[in-house]
């Protein structure tokens, strides 16, 4: 890659009014500042905002599933629409991209999303990514943009993630915004549980996701448009929340296993086990304490120590029913040290 790659998501409030229409203002700046970096950076685009510009079409709307998944057809266009129209004066133009969950958990679909997005930047084509809510199987609250902005950044192995909000950073207990974070376990204290009346994810979403990155080894900021070329400037670490990236060298396997969204069981490990994970040494059976979940060889596992803390992900070797088989089967390798990724 030529340039870095640079990750930024904006949340519905920070794009919508209270009414629910595109706020166009806010994206006439978005298109402004996001040419600017287009010159350094490839970017991604993740945008929420279509099931809040898209519901006041769906009659006696009331937030029900169906009618949310609507709402998102109808507000995907009118989102696509406008940025195209404010990136058009910087040359610039734009694709629309929909994910699932599955382009993520299944190698092969990620490489062929990793190879187009390539491609896009390799035409100055910014990609607008989005949640494909209308084909979703899973209820939207379940997920939201802040996971999807997180999973693009580690998959890819980006400089930055920036995540915009409409507070403008993580406050603490009176109100002002925290600059700086090493250790973000430290700062879960002052999440507050309010969230805006168009949003799904708050803070703790955030923060649950900007702890994913930085232990990937990926910067990320959350901040706010309120403030005069704010997405400049918190790229630049004026504003906002800066949460520092911890050492990561991870091949770019490495990191897409590395996601913790990624998972379709969870084994549980005794203390001997989690010290020869540390020591980069393969898991073996007769160290799995529990298994939960239903899995084929190949999928991705997290591991988790006695205390239920979240230690590693793997790529299984075996699936769930033989492994559950051979528990008790010595040196029965459950997944292999190269399959296994630290958190």
């Amino acid at each position: 890659m030529s340039k870095p790659i640079l990750i930024i998501k904006f949340g519905s409030a920070s794009i919508t009014k209270a009414n629910g229409e595109l706020n166009q203002l806010a994206l006439v700046e978005v298109a402004r500042q996001v040419a600017q970096l287009h010159t350094d950076f490839y970017v991604v685009i993740v945008s929420s905002g279509a099931v809040a510009a898209g519901k006041q079409y769906i009659q006696h709307y009331t937030g029900e599933i169906t009618q949310r998944k609507a709402a998102a057809a109808v507000g995907n266009l009118l989102l696509l629409n406008k940025y195209a129209q404010f990136f058009a004066p910087y040359e610039i133009a734009v694709a629309q991209s929909l994910c699932e969950r599955g382009h993520f958990a299944n190698r092969d679909q990620f490489l062929q999303m990793k190879e187009t997005f390539q491609e896009l930047w390799h035409n100055g084509i910014i990609p607008i990514v989005n949640e494909n809510d209308v084909v979703s199987s899973r209820e939207l609250k379940f997920s939201d943009n802040d996971e999807l902005a997180t999973l693009l950044a580690v998959g890819f192995g980006a400089d930055a993630l920036m995540l915009c909000t409409s507070v403008g950073g993580l406050l603490d207990s009176n109100s002002q915004i925290i600059r700086r974070v090493t250790r973000i376990s430290d700062v879960f204290q002052y999440v507050r549980t309010d969230k805006s009346s168009v949003g799904l994810g708050g803070m703790t979403s955030k923060l649950t996701f900007a702890k994913l990155a930085t232990r990937m080894g990926i910067r990320t900021v959350i901040f706010g448009l309120n403030e005069p070329d704010g997405i400049l400037r918190a790229y630049r670490e004026e504003i906002g929340t800066v949460f520092l990236p911890q050492e990561a060298n991870l091949s770019a396997r490495n990191r897409w296993l590395g996601s913790g969204s990624l998972v379709v069981g969870t084994l549980t490990i005794d203390d001997g086990a989690a010290k020869a994970l540390h020591s980069r040494k393969s898991l073996l059976a007769v160290g799995v304490c529990a298994l939960e979940g239903d899995f084929e060889a190949g999928e991705v596992v997290e591991i988790i120590d006695k205390a239920h803390n979240s230690i590693a992900v793997a790529k299984a070797r075996e699936s769930s029913e033989i492994i559950a088989q051979n528990l008790k089967t010595q040196n029965f390798e459950v997944a292999n040290a190269s399959d296994i990724v630290l958190l």
